[in-house]
């Protein structure tokens, strides 16, 4: 993947978790909720590596 394409797509999920993280109600997120947070997390770092 060329350094462009990779940079878009890395900015496309951040915008994504962070829509998601700004659409999380603190009363009713769950630990499942979190979890799936944490794993956009971790592919975005494998896919900078």
């Amino acid at each position: 993947m060329a350094s462009q394409e990779k940079v878009t797509q890395l900015k496309e999920q951040l915008e994504h978790f962070l829509n998601q993280l700004d659409d999380l109600d603190p009363e009713k997120t769950s630990i499942d909720d979190i979890d799936e947070l944490i794993k956009i997390i971790e592919k975005m770092e494998r896919e900078l590596s």
